[in-house]
């Protein structure tokens, strides 16, 4: 890996790190970005690129940067991935949210291609919480979806006194297909809201 490659990966890892562990590999002459086994960048010649989406097209009108260009057994291909320029770098939070728009709809194809196998493929589901979910008769995407957020929330805490508000928004992130942190502060305020009226173990 050239030096500013590496750089350009670590600082992509720490500045997207409310998304989720972002693992990387090489790829094509450059190097993908993944979160759960789901790609959704690239860094090539220290330069990093956002996987196209609908939701990144408003900014990309506006701010209309290069496609990705790499070689596949010497030949050049176009890949559907837009140059992160500098001054996107120096805003954060936007990078962070178009980002997340890119990650999200890797998820949605990757979905669409072969289906979520298990909960644990689902953004913020760990092993254990798998189990909990599974435990409780919650065994596929499908069916958390069909129970939704707050409903899932209850069933565990029948087994579970002490749930925090957090598990409710991982759940949440689960259904809608992002990382809780990146859940809408409108949708956040709600989940909070319900989760300050449940009584406290004991008080039932």
């Amino acid at each position: 890996m050239s030096n500013i490659s590496h750089k350009r990966i670590y600082q992509s890892q720490e500045y997207l790190s409310p998304l989720g562990s972002i693992r990387y590999r090489a790829l094509f002459g450059g190097y993908s970005l993944a979160i759960d086994n789901t790609v959704f960048a690239m860094v090539a010649d220290g330069d990093l690129y956002l996987r196209v989406c609908e939701e990144s097209a408003p900014y990309r009108v506006n701010h209309p940067t290069s496609l990705l260009t790499l070689q596949k057994r010497g030949r050049p291909i176009l890949l559907n991935y837009y140059r992160v320029d500098e001054a996107l770098w120096s805003d954060r939070q936007t990078l962070l949210h178009l980002s997340s728009f890119s990650l999200q709809a890797a998820r949605q194809e990757k979905a669409r291609r072969g289906g979520v196998k298990r909960l644990k493929d689902l953004p913020n589901i760990t092993f254990h919480l798998e189990m909990l979910l599974i435990e409780v008769g919650i065994r596929s995407e499908e069916e958390l979806r069909a129970v939704g957020a707050e409903v899932a929330w209850l069933k565990i805490r029948e087994k579970n006194k002490y749930l925090s508000v957090r598990l409710l928004y991982a759940l949440e992130g689960a259904i809608t297909g992002m990382h809780e942190a990146m859940l809408p502060m409108q949708r956040r305020q709600q989940l909070t809201t319900w989760f300050e009226k449940i009584p406290a173990p004991g008080n039932e």
